[in-house]
């Protein structure tokens, strides 16, 4: 496991707790034996107790809180195994000046965003608050674990935005599919009716060209009719003429 980065959170030195070895020995664990008294001599009674004073159990009860709300970090090098716990030394205003210097280097050093979503920028500011709750819980523990409530309501709220947020995207890719979906089917659809558009246009212009060709037969019948009509009706007069002519000869006396 790899050391942890560098952490706005103010940690002290990191301690070596334990080394892990593969090989076992092969000698057997050697007994701690506790120096025997001499036989005339009395038990030593323990050393008092120093009487803590008030102030000493309130600042080993935020310690505890402390290290309650913010844990130690553990990680292994090699086969050794570290472990570094937050600092349980008081701040001055200088400390917060200076956290407040480091937020803005740490910032542009990772070219965090300004604006918008940027996990970056959150991390940082995230471990600007854990270094504040550590610095408020030194003086005074309920109101670091007051806190503490906030933080994890902040980052509840947080995670929930997030959830929404990809349920969201997930709607909006399903969404986005459907419709491309819809769009190739409507495309097809739309390939079909030109198709279709274009047979009708053909049917269209047959039927026009066989329209023409039957006006243009029936026209020129009907030429050839009243012509041969109009001859008729000719030929009917004239023959009308001459029997009228006739008629006349024959009721017409001769003088």
């Amino acid at each position: 496991m790899i050391a942890p980065a560098e952490s706005l959170l103010k940690y002290d030195n990191p301690v070596l707790i334990r080394t892990t070895t593969d090989r076992k020995s092969a000698k057997g664990r050697p007994l701690k034996v506790s120096p025997q008294l001499p036989l005339d001599s009395s038990p030593v009674p323990p050393p008092p107790k120093p009487k803590s004073s008030s102030v000493d159990v309130v600042q080993l009860e935020n310690e505890e809180i402390l290290n309650i709300i913010l844990p130690p970090r553990e990680w292994m090098d090699g086969n050794q195994l570290w472990v570094q716990q937050v600092s349980n030394a008081p701040c001055t205003r200088t400390d917060v000046i200076r956290l407040e210097e480091m937020l803005d280097t740490k910032l542009q050093q990772r070219q965090a965003r300004q604006t918008g979503i940027c996990p970056v920028r959150r991390e940082l500011y995230t471990q600007c608050f854990d270094e504040l709750i550590r610095q408020v819980t030194i003086n005074c523990g309920e109101r670091g674990m007051l806190l503490t409530r906030v933080r994890d309501e902040i980052q509840m709220t947080i995670a929930a935005y997030q959830t929404l947020y990809e349920s969201s995207v997930a709607f909006g890719m399903r969404k986005a599919l459907l419709a491309e979906q819809g769009k190739s089917d409507m495309e097809k659809r739309i390939d079909e009716l030109e198709d279709e558009k274009l047979e009708l246009k053909k049917e269209l212009n047959e039927q026009k060209a066989e329209w023409d060709a039957y006006k243009k037969s029936e026209n020129e019948r009907r030429q050839i009719d009243e012509k041969k009509h109009a001859e008729e009706i000719q030929f009917f007069q004239r023959t009308n003429q001459q029997l009228k002519t006739q008629l006349e000869g024959i009721i017409t006396p001769k003088k």
